[in-house]
């Protein structure tokens, strides 16, 4: 809960100093493509510091110590992401071994915690993520309107398991809570520029100050460019590259002690030249010997090609197709908490926009094969809630609220084929026939899925016994209105009447196998209800026990595609029951913090994407539906050790077993299925691991200062970071195709650095993946024995220079 509190409020009659706001305000507007956003400072206005070695979150929508809090949770701080030099979400599970984050472009990005939220694989536009991301309290309805960089963090709570009974938009996996820093009433800034390899500048920028006693402002500006990893053979380009501008600005008002306003507006916008897959390897024949019809290796002879090299490492691609992963965004939102004495009220009114320019080369080489395969999107979302929390130090602790949110998202989809796809798709057709049908042939398609839910929520803990035993209530009510319509017709393409009945017949048929006319509309309405009830004990002081149990629920979804015959376009709702019990520990006077939480979590009519080759062909279909029940159970372990006020060494422990309880009707692995012998296209997955979840994770750092006294700049120290993180192996496709199965792999990352005890200087030379680990973050298996991979990123290192006034 947010309660207005009676911070300081300097009184700004400098002429001099208002005059130096406003022009260092202006400057950074005015050098908007260049201009920099100072990374978060580890004594600057953060959270952390309001608890003597303790840190705050606001898990429960008021300030507690994290160790007082019944909820497992990982917390973040901007001075991490500062000492390890990243911005961005995926930062995140390197920290949070929990958490994990793939991702194919910013739209197509997967969450999840504890193995649930999203599977690995394409995103849908009918379907929502079961991890909330929040930004300052604003829900964001979409994953890749998160993957911009972030600018004036302050930290980063995750959450894990179901939440509802106090975010406002409920989810059945746990929520992404990012806090940013807020206006002060005392003038100040940062500024950050950082070179590297790869063609990396970077430049960050932040100030802040009053411009009345009842006013302040804050300005953030982030501009980062890097040149790609990988090389085009085919023009000699390098591509995945990153292009990255973020703007923020916040107007804070205290017109009294009791009544504040946060008003914040965001832009962002991101180019790239991405994204295009790696070959990893290709195999031509299933598992009983059967050579695969019209195999990748087939198709390249009929056309000539010599494929590359199947080595994902050497970075090389061959494509010709343009291609690109551009997307911008912008929002405002406003914050009010008015303190009633008794209760805080709390409005939150938000509205966004973001916006997914895509171009894809689909069939991954040189070839006129797809010269189109794209899904842009138009989205928009309103969001407002009302909360009223109690203030106080007694024994009950209550928040109640209201919230609605209403999102659409407009999708423009393209498929296109040239003149190589004929005979790469339909080598046993009529050759006049499947030149007319599909040379030249570009289908378009629409679909708009709105939502509309509204929904209210309580949450109240009453202490049993004073500080000692505490219980604590949740429940939510839900009514969500789901509906949408898609479109796809032809755009382009021969015209088929100069051929014989017999062929027009059958280029029609090749057609519809690609993309059919389609036309229909579906709808639903969804009610539910959602609960939280938890027990905690105080053993000591610092000793905190607890158990709980949880009831999520996520909403339908639309399937907003080429829906299979058989396949219903509305998906249903997913239940999760979760069961959980923790410890929360400190010893040696708080220096040494030893958290810990065991999970058991089931789902039903779990959501998830699949990808289904038809048999007798080598054609493959996407949609979205339900397994009737997956489950994950695990435990994860949290410890940091400030052995002096200059040394902390963190490390944290996740292992999780998430498999699929009941999935008769899975897809067969395409290693397993022979279409030419009657194979199913249907297997039983039960028992079966969820994709996208590795067993075990783990991370481990330190940081350390050691002070050098007086230098010539004043007083200084030499600061370093080290930081490692190490995933096992996972599969990245629904069926679990030994193909698919990314193997394990370790990240280190280190920075050393001087700076001054003011922070006017600070310079540092930092290296990420510090030993150019060559490791796979996903693997696709296409029906045509194509295996295809995204890679993680090559060691880059650098050099940066912040200062801080």
């Amino acid at each position: 809960m947010s309660v207005a509190s009676s911070s300081p409020r300097l009184p700004f009659s400098s002429a001099a100093r208002s005059l130096l706001l406003a022009g260092a305000t202006l400057s950074l507007l005015n050098a908007a493509p260049v201009a920099a956003q100072a990374p978060d400072t580890v004594d600057s206005a953060s959270a952390e510091d309001d608890f003597a070695g303790g840190i705050v979150v606001t898990a429960r929508r008021r300030a507690e110590d994290a160790q007082d809090v019944p909820v497992a949770l990982s917390v973040v701080g901007g001075d991490q992401f500062e000492q390890r030099g990243d911005y961005t979400l995926a930062a995140v599970q390197q920290v949070a071994p929990s958490l994990q984050l793939f991702s194919f472009n910013p739209r197509n990005t997967n969450i999840n915690i504890r193995g649930l939220g999203s599977n690995v694989a394409l995103t849908n536009d009918g379907l929502e993520n079961g991890v909330g991301v929040y930004v300052d309290d604003v829900y964001y309805g979409r994953v890749g309107s998160s993957q911009f960089e972030l600018v004036d963090l302050a930290q980063i709570e995750v959450l894990r398991g179901p939440q509802g009974t106090l975010f406002g938009k409920n989810t059945t996996a746990g929520a992404i809570n990012i806090t940013t820093r807020q206006p002060e009433f005392d003038f100040g800034g940062q500024a950050e520029a950082t070179l590297g390899d790869y063609g990396l500048h970077q430049v960050r920028g932040s100030v802040t100050g009053p411009i009345t006693d009842w006013a302040a402002v804050r300005i953030s500006l982030s501009d980062t460019h890097r040149d790609g990893f990988l090389r085009n053979i085919h023009d000699g380009a390098r591509i995945h590259d990153y292009d990255n501008f973020t703007a923020r600005g916040q107007l804070l008002l205290k017109p009294s002690d009791n009544f504040t306003v946060r008003l914040i507006g965001d832009y962002g916008r991101q180019t790239l030249n991405c994204c295009v897959r790696l070959p990893s390897t290709v195999f031509t024949t299933y598992d009983d010997g059967t050579t695969i019809a019209n195999n990748f290796n087939q198709r390249a002879a009929r056309a000539g090609y010599t494929p590359l090299p199947t080595d994902p490492f050497a970075r090389r691609v061959d494509v010709d197709a343009h291609f690109q992963a551009n997307m911008n965004q912008w929002g405002v939102s406003g914050k009010a908490d008015w303190d009633l004495g008794p209760v805080t009220l709390t409005s939150i009114t938000a509205y966004r926009k973001w916006n997914w320019h895509p171009a894809n080369d689909a069939d991954n080489t040189p070839l006129s094969v797809n010269t189109l395969a794209e899904q842009a999107n138009r989205q928009k979302q309103f969001s407002q809630e009302l909360r009223l929390g109690n203030n106080g130090e007694g024994r009950l602790h209550y928040t109640i609220g209201a919230y609605y949110f209403w999102q659409i998202i407009n999708g423009y989809g393209a498929s296109g084929y040239g003149s190589d796809a004929p005979l790469w798709l339909f080598p046993n057709a009529d050759p006049v026939t499947r030149n007319a049908a599909v040379n030249g042939f570009v289908a378009r398609s629409t679909s708009n899925p709105q939502t509309k839910s509204a929904a209210l929520f309580g949450q109240a803990s009453y202490d049993l016994v004073p500080d000692r035993l505490s219980l604590t209530l949740g429940l939510r009510y839900t009514h969500e209105k789901k509906q949408g319509s898609f479109n796809q017709w032809w755009a382009e393409g021969n015209d088929l009447s100069s051929l014989t009945p017999a062929q027009r017949t059958a280029a029609i048929t090749l057609r519809n196998a690609l993309n059919p006319v389609t036309s229909y509309s579906v709808g639903f309405t969804d009610d539910s209800l959602s609960g939280l009830a938890t027990l905690s004990y105080k053993v000591t002081p610092d000793i905190l026990v607890y158990a709980s149990y949880s009831r999520g629920n996520k909403s339908g979804g639309l399937n907003l595609t080429n829906t299979p015959a058989g396949v219903s376009p509305a998906v249903g709702p997913e239940k999760v029951d979760n069961y959980e019990a923790g410890i929360k520990s400190q010893f040696w006077d708080g220096k040494l913090t030893l958290n810990a939480a065991a999970f058991w979590t089931d789902i039903f009519d779990y959501q998830t994407a699949i990808v289904e080759q038809i048999a007798g062909s080598n054609t493959s279909r996407n949609y979205i539906t339900n397994i009737p029940q997956a489950r994950a159970r695990g435990f994860e372990v949290d410890s940091t050790l400030a052995l002096s006020k200059h040394l902390n060494l963190n490390a944290s422990l996740a292992y999780t077993d998430a498999y699929y309880v009941d999935f008769k009707n899975g897809p067969t692995p395409v290693e397993s299925l022979n279409p030419t012998t009657g194979g199913s296209p249907v297997s039983d997955l039960s028992g079966k691991p969820l994709s996208g979840v590795p067993s075990w994770s783990w991370s481990a750092g330190g940081d350390f200062a050691l002070p050098l006294g007086e230098t010539a700049l004043g007083s200084a120290e030499i600061y370093g970071r080290a930081d490692y993180s190490w995933r096992s192996s996972y599969y990245t496709a629904v069926s679990d195709s030994r193909y698919s199965l990314v193997p394990s792999y370790g990240i280190a990352n280190a920075r050393i650095g001087f700076r001054t005890e003011d922070g006017a200087f600070d310079l540092s030379i930092w290296a990420k993946n510090l030993f150019d680990k060559d490791y796979v973050d996903t693997l696709s298996v296409a029906n045509t024995g194509l295996v295809t991979a995204t890679v993680g990123d090559p060691r880059t290192a650098g050099v940066t220079l912040r200062t801080k006034f």
